[in-house]
């Protein structure tokens, strides 16, 4: 059986990709000239399993969602105690580049606005510019899984233009919040920007954070999980700028966005999510990334404050039983849950005639993952030519209508169980 979870994602991203309003971001010259029409997103699950829609594999410059990684990395390097003298955690409800600091203590606002990031670049080990950009550029390949490397034009023409982030340095010197060159400090800071990455880089990278700070796929740790609540807190509070209200009331996800028009998100304990399209609103975040963000919040119920922790796995184990093969699910399935089930099918040898799902165990199902799961039922019956069987007593799935007229058969326990003939 093949996973429905690619189709559900170009479904979401067809049904945003013409989602009026936005233009790309001109004040940097290289970015002025990015394809309007490019779109992508990617899932990936703390195991490291990803799936990608659109054009997931396109590189485009990181830009500003290097900002939290960056908070991170600083954190490591110079201690908790130390960033924070320097850096606030404050949503400041201004623009990222405003000129602005803390009125009685003059710190940046929180490390996710320039003046912050700019702070926060200099606490990462390095005695210059490059050696700090070189340590970035190391632990984000670490993070995306492969070797990453900067884009020089956009490197180039950003530091031609950079008047308003020198003016920032400067402001942050005089205020002894930059100890070293300021030029020097934000020269770093812009290369940090610079890095190339695909969709499909960052939703690995937000799976490394959703993941407590460990890689999936190469089980490295690459933070504390201290350091991750950190990010992560500031983050939701303060990584979408001066739409940070709107952005958790309506979406609910730690996030970061960048002007290249990439969006990244973290669900702790589930999914890390990325979304690429180079069109930005007023904020300066992706006008079609922020739809896909809300389109998949609504379906999937990802709100912080919808889903609760996951506490065990759903899937209990599976195993052939007589001419069924029988998978035993349990606890409160939500997308993530839903999505493990879906693999374990998708891989699974399925001998006999029959498949059973054991849901006497189950005590609730979101939207998606019903969606989700009454598709497995619809392909395991059109193009595996099996019987499914609901062993739910308590009918947990309501309404188990698959389409195309598929309706599995629903008993209340396996002695109700007789093999197809």
């Amino acid at each position: 059986m093949r996973s429905p979870i690619p189709d559900y994602l170009q479904e979401v991203l067809d049904d945003c990709r013409n989602a009026d309003g936005g233009a790309v971001a001109d004040y940097i010259p290289e970015l002025a000239s990015a394809d309007p029409d490019r779109i992508a997103l990617a899932l990936t699950t703390p195991d490291g399993t990803t799936y990608c829609s659109g054009d997931a594999d396109v590189e485009f410059s990181i830009q500003s969602i290097s900002k939290p990684f960056a908070y991170g990395i600083a954190l490591l390097d110079s201690g908790f105690e130390n960033v924070l003298a320097k850096i606030g955690v404050e949503p400041s409800g201004e623009a990222f580049n405003e000129i602005s600091l803390e009125e009685n203590s003059g710190r940046p606002r929180n490390p996710m606005i320039n003046a912050g990031a700019i702070a926060a670049h200099s606490f990462m080990d390095g005695k210059n510019a490059d050696e700090r950009a070189e340590r970035f550029r190391e632990r984000m390949s670490m993070a995306a899984g492969r070797e990453l490397s900067y884009d020089e034009s956009v490197f180039t023409s950003e530091l031609d233009t950079a008047y308003r982030n020198i003016a920032i340095g400067y402001m942050l010197r005089t205020h002894n919040i930059l100890e070293t060159d300021p030029d020097d400090v934000v020269r770093g800071y812009i290369r940090q920007c610079s890095l190339s990455v695909t969709t499909r880089d960052l939703s690995m990278m937000a799976a490394t954070l959703a993941n407590g700070g460990v890689q999936p796929v190469t089980g490295r740790r690459l933070s504390g999980d201290r350091a991750v609540r950190q990010v992560l807190s500031v983050m939701m509070t303060c990584g979408m700028y001066d739409a940070a209200g709107d952005w958790m009331t309506t979406v609910g996800i730690p996030a970061k966005s960048g002007v290249a028009g990439g969006i990244l998100g973290v669900l702790p304990g589930q999914v890390g999510i990325a979304v690429f399209s180079p069109r930005l609103d007023s904020h300066g975040n992706s006008t079609r990334g922020v739809k896909l963000f809300e389109r998949l919040t609504e379906d999937m119920g990802l709100h912080l404050m919808e889903v609760p922790p996951v506490g065990r796995s759903v899937l209990r184990g599976h195993s052939p039983h007589g001419a069924a093969h029988v998978f035993g699910l349990q606890g409160s399935i939500r997308f993530a849950g839903a999505e493990a089930v879906v693999r374990q099918v998708a891989e699974a040898d399925l001998s006999g005639d029959d498949v059973i799902f054991d849901l006497s165990r189950v005590h609730g199902v979101s939207d998606v993952a019903r969606r989700m799961f009454l598709e497995v039922v619809r392909r395991l019956t059109l193009e595996d030519r099996k019987r499914v069987i609901l062993l739910d007593p308590d009918g947990i799935v309501d309404e188990p209508d698959a389409g195309d007229g598929i309706r599995p058969v629903v008993i209340s326990s396996l002695d109700d169980y007789s093999p197809a003939r």
